[in-house]
């Protein structure tokens, strides 16, 4: 069912060979570090898989279709590492329709079924990009990847955008876990977003991976313990992110007044 599809996306030539030389300059500066994180990625994915998936999918597949017709999973055409497209494997969130694949899903989308809501707050639709993960496709951690016409859009508004793609894809990723979930309509969502991307890009390493995971799963438990205790009161995301990118505009501030 899981088949990894590579076509490469086509683009500017210049911008093609600039990605590739930065491309090798990474690989040459991170040998271990890739080393480390594909392993990782193995032992990780195949741990969901075996041990979360087995049982878990199933009762999730059971819960779409009896919250609309259609299939269980959703399959799209994603840009991944060096632009190259990819199928995006996602549990299903939406009644079927044909603006799929070039409109994003925005706040109180009528497409969006009951149970797809829960996936979506809850993280739980991107369980199958684990699959992903294990034919090579996507990473663990890492920027999200975007739909082609997406890509094309913010590449126009955004200077150098394409640099995210010298890296995997991830389920999940530091604009992530700082707030900056679900559709980007504004310049400042975009940009914001793409500067955690390159943040990440430029200063990823192994215990940088790993908090981000813990993150991830912390953020998702959050969401399921405050739907099982209504009382309980968990941050807003947005907000958090709000936080985050203030912490990140001062860090810049300080590192720029110590190099003048």
């Amino acid at each position: 069912m899981f088949v990894s599809s590579v076509k490469s996306l086509s683009y500017d030539r210049t911008l093609e060979l600039k990605n590739r030389e930065s491309f090798r300059t990474y690989i040459r500066q991170r040998k271990k570090y890739l080393v480390a994180k594909r392993s990782f990625d193995l032992v990780l994915s195949l741990a969901v898989i075996v041990l979360l998936l087995s049982w878990l999918l199933p009762l999730i597949a059971i819960l779409i279709k009896i919250s609309s017709k259609g299939s269980v999973f959703f399959v799209q055409k994603r840009v991944g590492f060096l632009g190259r497209s990819f199928n995006c494997y996602k549990f299903r969130t939406m009644v079927m329709n044909k603006e799929a694949d070039i409109k994003q899903a925005v706040q109180n989308d009528p497409r969006i079924t009951r149970m797809g809501k829960f996936l979506r707050n809850s993280n739980l639709d991107e369980l199958p990009q684990f699959f992903n993960v294990l034919m090579g496709d996507m990473t663990i951690v890492g920027p999200r990847p975007h739909m082609h016409s997406d890509c094309r859009n913010f590449s126009e508004i955004v200077d150098n955008y394409k640099f995210r793609n010298i890296v995997k894809p991830g389920i999940t990723g530091l604009a992530q876990v700082k707030g900056f979930r679900g559709p980007a309509k504004t310049y400042e969502s975009i940009f914001k977003r793409y500067q955690w991307d390159a943040f990440y890009v430029r200063n990823a390493n192994f215990w940088m991976d790993l908090r981000i995971v813990r993150k991830t799963a912390g953020q998702t438990f959050s969401f399921i313990y405050k739907l099982l205790v209504p009382g309980s009161v968990v941050e807003n995301p947005k907000r958090i992110g709000q936080k985050a990118y203030r912490r990140l505009l001062l860090d810049m501030r300080q590192r720029m007044n110590s190099i003048i």
